[in-house]
């Protein structure tokens, strides 16, 4: 594996050394953003070439200091920071591998005048437990307004533990035109994520006292440990298809000839937008499949259809087309914000497992009998009508802000309303610029159709579970003189629809408030920098209904510095850790999270020691994760019955290629 690593790092060396031999061209500056929804306004983003905890991407981090996960890079974990976790999407499988998916309904464009490609590679662990990650972006312009665009995510793990190999592979194809009248954005994204489950270790004491269940020796290989299932294995594949279209009415300013710049004498014309008329399609397919080749054991509860292995496959389909009209902001002095009005049309079609078994000669003996009178239907089709509004200001340094606002008409989304807004600030104090924003939310909304109907061979419910209503409001302030960030809400859940001790959906009757508190604070003394984020937030639900620990931290010391003024380095250790709580279980029969409140987790540092360095156009980082094995105690379970990846070596490389 390590000769593949340097090979490789060779490699793109040599590439990155011939790109930046040679001289820069004169280029218009690059820039990235992503869409606003519905109606496709440019919010502006970043082009990933930092070296600042680059290695963060190897390990749970990445995703939350606070995240509870089945182990293995690229498979179901859950966010525990409450104020960072999204509700149930309206195909929930989903959920649990949302970081390793393409964003649904949101892409990041780029324009960057030359080609560019953005190579990643990282490697670690060994024959039996190794992983691997390439990830490449792409984009070219045709011309300054036409721009084209791919990307590819590929992820292989093995996993520390048996039956745990995680195997993920994400593509798409994007472009965009920015013409004077005309704009459109477009992207296809496709992936498929296949995650072996392993149900769990039987029993914790392997990781936490191995020498009682080995005779006194504490040495084991984390690939011996039995697992509570051994055959079976999820899959979820997907593709989504988006395009945004806006077409700009106004009119030609005309300015005379610059008397300065010599021979200039035409005059310039400058197409001036008032109105646009704006149209997406957003079309989304997904699929997913949980196999277990094995006889059931009592892993479950429930057995309905057969007890010789399971094949349960439930698939979703949405096309959704948006038409807006919209006012432009700054086409006049006086216009000073965008006001948009918008109508979408959504159809929703759900297939799930059938239902063939012949009740006609009995009940066969093993299986559990059919919840319901009546059985539930297979397939189902929704349409949703939904109009709306947004105003926008995304001009000028005093205020900006954003509200959109949607109202459901028909379909099981009647009398739905949500209302999303945020406003900010910017000023100066002791030479800097500060932000201050504030953000709300209000919602009232139905709960998707699979958690309201859903058949496998060992879950079946049918719900009528009544509409969620969420206010959250809050704001943060950044403070770049002190390196401090600040972030303060509070929310209102009324109806939360959560999995409860038996891994069924079930709706709490009442309210919920949480509280959020999070801090960001560096400090730098010389090439010696110390980064923290700490998260406080607590509920008034208890864990059967909404767990979550109450303090989370993630604290990063580092040196800074430059080797022979070419080779910057960053050199730390950094660590995860939040308070003990009764976290959740996972079903991977479902993918989902359940409060059973079996066992506590937290209380336990998630360390690693790294080196990042950048030389040019490529980046590198050689980390130790988990160095703190077996230093601070042994319990380093993120979920009952899942612990996490034991100590291991690992290395990545990223080449900037500017064509």
């Amino acid at each position: 594996m390590f000769k593949r690593i340097i090979y490789l790092a060779a490699l793109l060396l040599a590439f990155g050394g011939v790109a930046s031999s040679a001289k820069d061209p004169v280029i218009a500056p690059s820039r990235a953003w992503t869409m606003l929804p519905p109606l496709g306004l440019h919010q502006q983003s970043t082009i990933d070439t930092a070296l600042i905890n680059l290695s963060q991407r190897a390990v749970p981090s990445e995703v939350s200091m606070a995240y509870a996960t089945t182990g293995n890079l690229g498979a179901e974990g859950l966010n525990m920071i409450l104020f960072d976790r999204k509700p149930a999407g309206a195909f929930f499988f989903r959920d649990a591998v949302s970081h390793w998916l393409p964003v649904q309904g949101n892409h990041t464009f780029y324009n960057t005048r030359i080609p560019m490609t953005l190579v990643n590679y990282g490697a670690g662990g060994g024959r039996d437990n190794g992983q691997d990650r390439i990830t490449v972006d792409f984009s070219g312009n045709a011309s300054p307004i036409l721009q084209i665009g791919a990307n590819l995510d590929y992820l292989y793990s093995k996993g520390s533990y048996a039956n745990q190999a995680a195997k993920d592979l994400a593509w798409g194809l994007s472009s965009s035109y920015m013409g004077d009248r005309y704009e459109m954005q477009t992207f296809y994204n496709h992936y498929n994520i296949v995650v072996k489950e392993n149900g769990g270790i039987t029993d914790d004491m392997y990781i936490t006292d191995p020498e009682v269940l080995q005779g006194g020796s504490a040495s084991i290989n984390p690939k011996s440990i039995p697992t509570r299932l051994t055959g079976a294995h999820s899959r979820i594949r997907g593709e989504e298809f988006f395009v945004n279209s806006r077409y700009k009415v106004g009119y030609w300013h005309e300015t005379p000839p610059d008397p300065e710049v010599p021979d200039d004498t035409v005059p310039h014309r400058t197409y001036i937008p008032v109105s646009s008329f704006i149209w997406t399609l957003d079309f989304n397919r997904a699929r997913h499949v949980f196999d277990n080749r094995t006889p059931v054991n009592d892993f479950w509860e429930n057995t309905y259809f057969t007890d010789n292995g399971t094949h349960d496959a439930t698939s979703y389909w949405s096309l959704s087309n948006t038409f807006g009209i919209s006012l432009l902001e700054g086409f006049h002095k006086y216009a000073k914000a965008g006001l948009a009005a918008y109508i979408t049309h959504e159809l929703r079609r759900f297939d799930q497992t059938p239902d063939t078994l012949d009740f006609s000669g009995g009940l066969p003996e093993n299986l559990t009998p059919y919840p319901y009178d009546t059985r539930l239907a297979s397939r189902a089709t929704e349409n949703h009508l939904f109009v709306g509004g947004q105003l926008t200001k995304q001009q000028g340094r005093l205020l900006r802000y954003d509200v959109t606002g949607r109202f459901g008409l028909i379909g099981p989304s009647a009398a739905d309303f949500r209302i999303d807004g945020n406003i900010s600030t910017l000023f100066r104090l002791l030479s800097d610029t500060v932000r201050v924003t504030a953000y709300g939310h209000i919602s009232n909304e139905a709960a998707p159709y699979l958690l309201n109907h859903y058949v496998s061979n060992h879950f079946i419910w049918d719900n009528d579970f009544g509409k969620t209503r969420r206010v959250k409001f809050g704001g943060h302030v950044t403070l770049p003189f002190s390196g401090t960030y600040i972030n303060v809400g509070v929310e209102n859940i009324q109806n939360l629809i959560y999995f409860n001790s038996r891994a069924l959906p079930q709706q709490h009757d009442g309210n919920i408030q949480v509280f959020s508190a999070s801090l960001h604070q560096n400090f730098r003394v010389g090439i010696l920098n110390w980064q923290n984020r700490v998260t406080y937030q607590t509920t008034t639900a208890s864990a059967a209904v909404l767990p979550a620990p109450k303090l989370a931290v993630y604290s990063n010391l580092f040196l800074l510095f430059k080797v022979a003024k070419v080779l910057d380095v960053q050199f730390g250790v950094d660590c995860d850790y939040y308070t003990r709580y009764k976290a959740p279980s996972f079903q991977p029969a479902t993918m989902s999270f359940y409060n059973a409140e079996e066992a506590e987790i937290g209380n336990y540092p998630f360390m690693n020691v790294y080196v990042n360095m950048k030389l040019q156009k490529a980046r590198f980082y050689v980390l130790f994760s988990h160095v703190n094995q077996g230093l601070t105690g042994h319990n380093y379970f993120a979920l009952p019955h899942y612990p996490l990846n034991p100590r291991r070596f690992q290395i990545g490389v990223s080449v900037d290629f500017a064509n």
